[in-house]
C-alpha cells in the first residue's frame, strides 16, 4: 500500500487532487483565470502539447477524417483560415503531401488566412482573404486544378452576444460554402465549423442542394459545454 512521506496512506486520493489550480492574479479577471484552468487541465491541450501540435482544434479534424475518410493520399486540400496550423498538420501526412509513403499518390494542401502563420513542411501557406474578388481563381492556380476537400475552422471575433455570434459564424461559414462551390472538384468534400443556434437552415439547405450527403457532426475532442459543431458535406454535385 502507497504511503506519503508522513507515513499516511494516499491509495484512496482521487483524481481530483491532480486537477491544477489557479490563482486569480492582479490584473486578470475570473473569467481568464477560469479560461487558464481550463487549459491547464484539459487532455486535448496536453495531448497537442506533446504530440507537436499547434492546437487541440488538430484532434477534431483527426477524428472527423477517421469517420468520413476525405483526406486521402493525393488529394488537393483548401484549408480556410488556416492559423495556426494544426489542421494542415494532420492533413500533410494523410494526404501524402510529403511524398515518403512509397507507392502513393503525392497531395497537395494550401492554407490560407489573413495573417501569417509559420511555416509547416510538405504545405504552401500564403496570406489571403479568401473574400477578396478573384480569391477562387488564385486558389485554383495555388492548388494546380481544383480542390477535393475544402475545409474551413474558422470563427468570427466574438462579440459577448451570443445570438449575434451565431450569426456571424454562419455568414461566414455561407461565404466558405460558396467559395467552396467555385473550387471544388466533382464528388469533393466541404467541411466547416458552425454553431449551433437555429440559424443554420438556410446554410443546411444550400449544402443539401449541393452535395450528396450533408452530415452534421460533434467531434469527442469537441468540448462538451461548447455549442459548436462541423457539417461535413461530401459528394460535391459541380
Amino acid at each position: 500500500m502507497a504511503k506519503g512521506p508522513d507515513g499516511k496512506n494516499t491509495s484512496g486520493r482521487g483524481q481530483r487532487d491532480l486537477t491544477i489550480k489557479v490563482k486569480t492574479a492582479r490584473g486578470r479577471t475570473a473569467s481568464s483565470t477560469r479560461w487558464l484552468q481550463r487549459q491547464l487541465n484539459d487532455p486535448y491541450v496536453v495531448r497537442a502539447r506533446n504530440e507537436g501540435y499547434r492546437g487541440r482544434a488538430a484532434f477534431k479534424i483527426m477524428e472527423l477524417d477517421d469517420k468520413f475518410r476525405f483526406l486521402v493520399p493525393g488529394a488537393r486540400v483548401l484549408d480556410l483560415g488556416c492559423a495556426p496550423g494544426g489542421w494542415i498538420q494532420v492533413a500533410v501526412p494523410r494526404i501524402n503531401a510529403l511524398g515518403d509513403k512509397g507507392g502513393k499518390a503525392v497531395g497537395r494542401i494550401i492554407g490560407v488566412d489573413l495573417q501569417e502563420v509559420e511555416p509547416i513542411a510538405g504545405a504552401e501557406v500564403h496570406v489571403l482573404d479568401f473574400l477578396d474578388e478573384g480569391a477562387d481563381d488564385k486558389v485554383k492556380e495555388w492548388l494546380g486544378g481544383r480542390a477535393d476537400v475544402v475545409m474551413s475552422d474558422m470563427a468570427a471575433s466574438s462579440s459577448g452576444h451570443k445570438q449575434t455570434d451565431h450569426l456571424r459564424i454562419i455568414m461566414l461559414c455561407e461565404a466558405a460554402a460558396y467559395l467552396a462551390f467555385d473550387v471544388l472538384e466533382e464528388g469533393g468534400t466541404f467541411v466547416s465549423k458552425v454553431l449551433a443556434g437555429g440559424a443554420e437552415g438556410d446554410l443546411q439547405k444550400l449544402l443539401k442542394q449541393r452535395f450528396s450527403k450533408v452530415a452534421n457532426v460533434k467531434p469527442p475532442s469537441s468540448r462538451a459545454d461548447s455549442s459548436e459543431k462541423f457539417v461535413v458535406a461530401t459528394g460535391f454535385k459541380g
